[in-house]
C-alpha cells in the first residue's frame, strides 16, 4: 500500500528513450497552495487506516451493571475485577472475559415446564470473552433411599458469584465453575440426606428433609476456599416416588382415613352415650326430686294432723266432754221422736253413747220373719 500519492503517479508516466526522459507532469490541483495539496488525501488515508483497524480489532469493552471484567495477559488472570463502564485492552495480547454476577437459579427437574425467565448460556472455553447465566433447567436427582429404591428429587436452587473473587473463581474452576461447586455439592448432598430414609417416610419427613439439604449444601459451599460462591436458597420442589411405592402410600392413607373415619364414628357413639347417660341421670334425678317432695308432703302434712291431733286432745276437758254428752243425749231424743226402733249404746266409763237407728220398716221384718 503506498505511503504517498505521488509515488503512485509517478508509476503512471510513460517511459521515453535513454536517459533524457521528460516528465509528464500532472496537472496541479487547483488551490492556495498549489502542489501542498496533494499530501490531504494521505493524511486521510492514515486516519481512515487507523479507525477501520479500531473498528476490526475493537480494543475496548464495555462493563454494564450486574456484571465484572476479567482482564486475561497471555493466559494470566488479572486478580482484580473490572468494575462497570469503559475498559480498554490490548488485542492478541490481552482479553477481557465479562462475567454475570446477578442471581441465577438451577431447577433440577424433569418437567419440561419448570424453565422460566431468560434461558442459560455458557462458554465452555475461556476464549469467549462473556460468561452469562440466569436460569438452568438440569434434569432431576435420582437417588437411593435406605433400602436402595430409586428416587427423583426436584430441587430449585439460587446462587450467584461472589464479584470480588470472581477472576479466582473462574481461573481455579474454569467456565463450567456452576457444574463443579453447585451442581456436583447438591447431588452429594441430597444423596446423603435422603439415603437415610426408606421411600414411605420421604413424603411424612419432607419439612426436615428440605431443612437438612439446606443446612448441608450451605455448608458444602461457604466451606471452599475463598467462598467464590453466595447461595440464597434451596427448596425442594418434589418427591418423586417409584410408582408401587406412591400406590402403596396412597392405600396406607386410605386405610388411614378408615380408620379414622372408624375412630370418628366410635368417638362420636361414646359421646352420644354419654349424653343419653347424662339425660338419664337427670330424669331420675328429676324424679327423686318429685318422690322426696310428695314423701315430704305426706309427712308434713302427717306432722301438721298430728299436731292438730294434740291440740284436739289437749283441748278435751271433763266438761266440754258432759257438753258433747248433752248435745248427743238431745240428738237421741230427737231419733226417738222419728223412729220408735232407735237403740243406743252405752260404752263403759262414761263415754259418749253411740246411737244405732234400725232403718228398717214393718213390711221389712214382715220379710225377714218369713
Amino acid at each position: 500500500m503506498p505511503a504517498d500519492m505521488n509515488d503512485y503517479f509517478k508509476k503512471k508516466q510513460p517511459n521515453g528513450g535513454g536517459n533524457n526522459k521528460t516528465p509528464n507532469n500532472p496537472k496541479p490541483m487547483q488551490g492556495g497552495n498549489g502542489g501542498a495539496g496533494f499530501q490531504a488525501p494521505s493524511w486521510l488515508f492514515v486516519i481512515v487506516a487507523i479507525v477501520a483497524a479500531f473498528i476490526f480489532f475493537k480494543p475496548f469493552t464495555i462493563i454494564n451493571s450486574g456484571e465484572v471484567g476479567i482482564k486475561v495477559k497471555t493466559g494470566k488472570f488479572d486478580e482484580t475485577p473490572l468494575n462497570a463502564g469503559l475498559h480498554f485492552y490490548i488485542p492478541v495480547i490481552q482479553n477481557i472475559i465479562t462475567v454475570n454476577t446477578r442471581m441465577r437459579q438451577v431447577i433440577y427437574s424433569n418437567q419440561a415446564n419448570t424453565l422460566e425467565g431468560d434461558n442459560y448460556k455458557s462458554r465452555s472455553t475461556l476464549g469467549s470473552n462473556n460468561l452469562e447465566g440466569g436460569v438452568k433447567q438440569s434434569r432431576a436427582i435420582p437417588v437411593l433411599d435406605k433400602r436402595g429404591l430409586t428416587v427423583n428429587i426436584d430441587l430449585a436452587v439460587q446462587y450467584r458469584i461472589r464479584a470480588e473473587v470472581a477472576p479466582k473463581t473462574i481461573e481455579q474452576w474454569g467456565a463450567s465453575w456452576e457444574e463443579k461447586i453447585i451442581n456436583s455439592k447438591v447431588r452429594e448432598v441430597v444423596r446423603d440426606v435422603i439415603g437415610q430414609y426408606t421411600a414411605e417416610k420421604l413424603p411424612e419427613m419432607r419439612n426436615e428433609i428440605a431443612t437438612a439439604i439446606q443446612t448441608k449444601v450451605t455448608q458444602k459451599i461457604n466451606s471452599l476456599e475463598g467462598q467464590p460462591v453466595i447461595l440464597s436458597a434451596v427448596e425442594l420442589r418434589n418427591i418423586v416416588l417409584p410408582e408401587k411405592i406412591r400406590a402403596k402410600i396412597e392405600q396406607l392413607q386410605a386405610e388411614k382415613q378408615n380408620v379414622n373415619i372408624a375412630e370418628q364414628q366410635k368417638e362420636k357413639a361414646k359421646q352420644d352415650a354419654q349424653r343419653n347417660a347424662e339425660i338419664a341421670r337427670g330424669e331420675a334425678e328429676r324424679n327423686r326430686i318429685v318422690a322426696q317432695g310428695q314423701a315430704d308432703k305426706i309427712r308434713i302434712e302427717a306432722e301438721e294432723q298430728a299436731k292438730a291431733n294434740q291440740l284436739i286432745s289437749n283441748s278435751l276437758t271433763r266438761q266440754l266432754l258432759e257438753l258433747e254428752q248433752i248435745k248427743t243425749q238431745a240428738k237421741f231424743n230427737e231419733a226417738l221422736k222419728v223412729n220408735k226402733d232407735a237403740q243406743i249404746f252405752l260404752t263403759p266409763g262414761g263415754a259418749v253413747p253411740n246411737i244405732w237407728v234400725d232403718a228398717k220398716g214393718k213390711e221389712q221384718k214382715a220379710i225377714s220373719a218369713q
